[in-house]
């Protein structure tokens, strides 16, 4: 085998890598800053949930606009309904790009990452007892 060829192999890996793992990378600052609005939006909530007022400033862009504290509430909900499902998407995606990067490196797949919590009804399927049980 001559260098070229093993060199342009070696290039080829190392980029393919790299471009696998700045994905991950970059998925999981996209969640970090999708969960920093998720607090700030359970912030406003919060906020919204003490206030006594009927109608409350809300900022959009560069704009204020005083609106009715339900419609406020209701499009902070709507938001946190959208963030909720960007995450667990980005979350499923990025188990896949994990899987791609240790195929790229020749390693096995890791076992029991792509587990998922079981829901309600599969909780109460099993029959733990309450003081056991997640709340």
């Amino acid at each position: 085998m001559n260098v070229p060829r093993q060199s342009e192999r070696i290039v080829t890996y190392l980029t393919d890598l790299e471009q696998a793992a700045e994905e991950i990378l970059t998925d999981r600052q996209t969640i970090i800053d999708y969960d920093r609005k998720r607090n700030a939006n359970r912030e406003s909530l919060r906020h919204l949930k003490n206030s006594s007022e009927k109608k409350t400033w809300i900022a959009m862009g560069n704009n204020f606009f005083k609106l009715e504290k339900v419609a406020v509430e209701d499009m902070i909900h709507k938001d946190q309904v959208k963030l909720d499902t960007s995450i667990n998407e980005i979350r499923d995606n990025l188990k896949k790009k994990v899987d791609r990067v240790r195929d790229i490196e020749e390693k096995p797949a890791l076992k029991g990452y792509n587990l998922k919590p079981l829901n309600s009804d599969e909780m109460r399927g099993l029959n733990i007892p309450q003081a056991y049980q997640h709340h």
